[in-house]
């Protein structure tokens, strides 16, 4: 039986890049690995026939010849004939060898922990959740959390091992922290499942500690924030985090921050805003009010006459500080007319004696076309 053409065995173009044969070969050996297909021996002839395509095709020499002399390179000692050409290598496919794609897809289920950790563990990130006010935002601040963790043992010095003695190597891997074992024509390395790849072992573990290296300790930390931060910014704080096992680099914090809803502002980026209702006199015949400030301070506000409800006055540089910038954002202030209640009997006379004497029109223009509008629609059904 004829051999397939390794292009189309990885199923890419004949100009295809190393990058997108790698991305090809990583693909499908995933599809047709003998693991996710046990009992299948047509996976397994697939798998076996990538491995020899892609062996052939990562190589510049051995690609050049099967570009020029097609299968025939490879076979009864032609020019690309050698040592591999139709086998394949485990520990040379994408540089770092199959074992990573190996792990990738399969190393959970085989109870190893991924090449990643390379021995022991780095100790795993923490998420603290954090709420300040506006004004904590606006000015910034320091603080003290308390965060349960683990921390290095004090009694072994986050080795595990008990004050005196030592790590030995394993006897499983040799100190090497992976091993390989053989399936069918394939040798597949993995983490060591004895000392879970760190290459040595404790025989005669700490007592306060278990062996861990690390103990579970609440921690006191001062953090600083930043004035500006924003309802979801994230602070990091370097090796803050969970301890690692025996002696491994630490983990980091994160402090998520939540802003609690103000009484009186509400925030869009640098800018505020605040509602403020003013008086129906106010706002016709014009004046002054006082609002406050993010800052805590007062600001003046010149009403002109004849103000309606939703105008907006702006007092630049009264809105909240900016991350990391000397600058700060405006402040918006939305007046809403009140409506007077409450009122006595010569208030009322008044308020007829204005309403008789014909100001409508001209004093609420916006409400008598609203009505004149209506009419003139109420005439056009009647028609």
């Amino acid at each position: 039986m004829s051999k397939r053409d390794y292009y189309e065995v990885l199923g890419v173009a004949k100009g295809a890049g190393a990058d997108d044969l790698k991305k090809a070969y990583r693909k499908l050996a995933m599809q047709y690995h003998p693991d996710r297909n046990p009992g299948d021996a047509g996976a397994e002839a697939k798998f076996k026939e990538l491995n020899e395509a892609y062996d052939v095709l990562k190589d510049e020499q051995k690609r050049a010849a099967y570009d020029r002399f097609g299968h025939a390179a490879f076979e009864g000692g032609g020019p690309g004939a050698g040592a591999g050409a139709g086998g394949f290598d485990f520990s040379s496919a994408f540089g770092g060898g199959f074992a990573d794609i190996f792990d990738e897809v399969f190393g959970a289920a085989m109870g190893g922990r991924g090449r990643a950790g390379g021995g022991t563990q780095r100790g795993h990130d923490l998420r603290y959740n954090m709420e300040i006010t506006l004004e904590d935002a606006f000015k910034g601040k320091k603080t003290t959390i308390k965060v349960p963790t683990s921390v290095g043992c004090e009694t072994c010095s986050g080795s595990g091992a008990k004050p005196g003695s030592g790590a030995s190597a394993c006897g499983m891997c040799g100190g090497a922290g992976r091993i390989r074992a053989q399936q069918g024509f394939f040798t597949i390395e993995r983490t060591c499942p004895t000392c879970g790849g760190e290459g040595r072992v404790i025989k005669d573990p700490c007592g306060d500690c278990g062996g861990s290296g690390r103990q579970h300790r609440e921690k006191t930390l001062e953090v600083t924030i930043p004035a500006g931060v924003e309802d979801g910014t994230r602070i990091r704080l370097a090796g803050e985090g969970e301890a690692g096992m025996r002696g491994a680099p630490p983990g980091d914090l994160y402090i998520f921050l939540a802003i609690k809803p103000h009484r009186l502002f509400q925030r869009d980026g640098a800018n505020i805003l605040c509602k403020v209702p003013i008086a129906m006199t106010t706002a016709a015949l014009g004046g002054a009010i006082e609002v406050p400030s993010i800052d805590g301070t007062r600001a003046k506000v010149t009403v002109p006459a004849g103000t309606q409800t939703g105008q907006q006055f702006r007092l630049k540089g009264k809105g909240m500080s900016v991350l990391r910038s000397p600058l700060r954002g405006d402040m918006f202030i939305q007046v809403t007319v009140e409506t007077p209640v409450n009122l006595t009997k010569r208030q009322q006379e008044l308020l007829k004696e204005f309403g008789e004497a014909g100001g409508d029109k001209d004093t609420s223009p916006e409400s008598s076309g609203f009505f004149k509008r209506v009419k003139e629609l109420w005439d056009d059904l009647t028609e």
